[in-house]
């Protein structure tokens, strides 16, 4: 496993944290009633013109903030690569902001001005489709407490990449790792509120294994062990995985 595959896992395992985070995850109904325009029972329904519509609407606002984020991952990347003759530097200080994330997200530090809720708010969403992408953008710009630094930890993985692809591939696993339960939530959501009931007292547990994720990563970047690791992963990975990455 090499180091960008690991960064991968990473990126994915932290976009799925951000979806289970206590900021994301109680309001995927409101979500998904609000892109659909349709209520709880509709969504509800068996009917495949239903699940087309829902499905649209999903990718849509999915592309919406996949966009901002990836954007992002390519201005960390580029601002990475401009300290470039500094790039251990670079290294061990984004080493040390994951650190702090962490700390934060674990409620051992307190960061001025993150508990605050920053994000774009819309009362009306903008009619059709072009509206419901555009809802996926206003998501991607916007901040809040929880999916704020886990976001903030993988551009700071991004901008330590060596090129400006490698840093928009890492943003774009980490929303695949948002968006692709937040698509079957959406699609299934009777059983996303059965199972919501039941996962609901695991929310905190989910910003902690957020900060220990981050805190050991930024570990790794600040000991310049991140590619040390991956040699040793490389070691475990069978043949047909490695020809795969």
């Amino acid at each position: 496993m090499q180091a960008e595959s690991l960064g991968l896992v990473v990126a994915f395992t932290a976009g799925l944290l951000s979806f289970l985070s206590p900021c994301v995850l109680p309001l995927i109904p409101s979500y998904a009633t609000f892109i659909t325009g349709m209520s709880l029972d509709e969504l509800q329904t068996e009917g495949g013109r239903t699940r087309r519509a829902v499905m649209t609407h999903g990718v849509l606002f999915v592309l919406g903030f996949t966009t901002v984020f990836v954007l992002l991952g390519a201005s960390a990347t580029f601002l990475g690569a401009l300290l470039a003759y500094a790039s251990r530097w670079v290294e061990m200080a984004g080493g040390a902001l994951l650190v702090l994330f962490g700390l934060y997200l674990l409620g051992l530090l307190r960061l001025p001005g993150a508990s605050r809720e920053w994000r774009v708010h819309i009362a009306d969403k903008p009619v059709g489709y072009l509206g419901t992408a555009l809802v996926g953008v206003a998501f991607g710009a916007g901040w809040t407490p929880c999916i704020g630094p886990i976001l903030g930890g993988i551009l700071t993985v991004a901008a330590t990449r060596g090129s400006v692809a490698e840093g928009m591939g890492l943003l774009a696993v980490y929303s695949a790792g948002l968006a692709v339960p937040f698509l079957l939530s959406t699609l299934l959501i009777d059983r996303f509120l059965a199972g919501f009931t039941r996962f609901r007292r695991f929310l905190p547990w989910v910003s902690r294994a957020s900060g220990v994720l981050l805190i050991g990563v930024g570990l790794l970047l600040l000991s310049g062990s991140f590619t040390v690791l991956a040699a040793f992963l490389n070691r475990f990975t069978p043949d047909f995985i490695q020809s795969r990455i």
